[in-house]
């Protein structure tokens, strides 16, 4: 079944055509890095469109650029290439990678769990490694600490410019490096339990990776509270009842309260204020949250 929608996602003609690229990195926009790898991409041609998902990931925080790049990559069309480049381990025996993903995008990024999220919530229909001798910028061969350039930008470009193929990449990979990610789900008859997906950066607000389809499972009316408890690496750094809310101004102003977010997932907040920030809670491996029916 994934060959077969593999074979028909490289060989549709709309797929084919999109010549789009989408950058992300940890890179910042104080000095040229990201005008390079633009650059590079255009010079391997000037009729793709080059776009810019994010490049204040924080630095080397491959949790948050995995779940950024499953985040938007799924409104981008299919045929769409993604250039990834949250790297701490570049220069080192670390493998580079294009994944096929189940919505018809690639990814272009370091083997070392970005294509988590992506790979639990979209699906990777293949891998491949990049084979880094053929597939990377001329004359570039002495530089060891900018693959966001030399390799990533310019691979990225040629398969949106169709002058490398998808196959001719590189060898197929049977396992990529995976983050160990706490599964959203119901425990027992009154508890949902997830992972702390991400920070709703501006705002401090926690997002969960645990469905509001859960709290009609149980019947949980909106105006009821729940025990939240969250813990890092199994200890408790928060542990109170808190009120489900369809706004945030159901609450006081300081408030916490339980809400569905933009991706129907449950979040916690502060009216008015940062959860995270006031409770010193993180995102990423370790970090576990639990509801319960009061």
């Amino acid at each position: 079944m994934k060959t077969k929608l593999k074979n028909e996602l490289l060989h549709s003609c709309a797929w084919q055509e999109r010549k789009t690229v989408v950058f992300m990195s940890d890179f910042g926009s104080s000095d040229g890095a990201v005008s390079a790898m633009h650059g590079v991409a255009n010079a391997v041609s000037n009729q793709l469109r080059l776009s810019d998902l994010t490049h204040e990931i924080p630095q080397f925080n491959i949790w948050e650029a995995s779940y950024r790049l499953m985040q938007a990559m799924t409104y981008w069309a299919a045929g769409t290439v993604f250039v990834c480049v949250v790297d701490p381990g570049v220069g080192s025996n670390r493998k580079s990678v294009v994944a096929l993903t189940a919505s018809g995008h690639l990814v272009v990024t370091p083997d070392n769990g970005t294509l988590t999220h992506i790979a639990e919530h979209v699906g990777i229909l293949e891998a491949r490694e990049i084979s880094e001798e053929t597939n990377r910028l001329a004359g570039s061969q002495r530089s060891y600490t900018f693959h966001g350039r030399d390799v990533y930008a310019y691979t990225g470009a040629r398969l949106a410019s169709s002058l490398v193929n998808f196959e001719d990449i590189g060898p197929a990979l049977s396992k990529q490096v995976r983050l160990k990610l706490e599964k959203g789900r119901l425990e027992g008859e009154h508890t949902l339990v997830g992972a702390i997906d991400i920070l709703d950066t501006r705002y401090g607000s926690l997002w969960t990776n645990i469905s509001d389809e859960f709290l009609e499972q149980l019947h949980i009316p909106f105006g009821s509270m729940m025990q939240v408890t969250i813990s890092k690496d199994g200890r408790v750094v928060y542990g109170y009842p808190v009120k489900l809310c369809k706004g945030f101004t159901e609450v006081g102003k300081g408030e916490p309260l339980i809400y569905v977010n933009s991706l129907l997932n449950l979040g916690l907040a502060l009216n008015q204020g940062s959860f995270a920030s006031t409770y010193g809670i993180g995102t990423g491996e370790g970090w576990k949250i639990t509801f319960s029916v009061v």
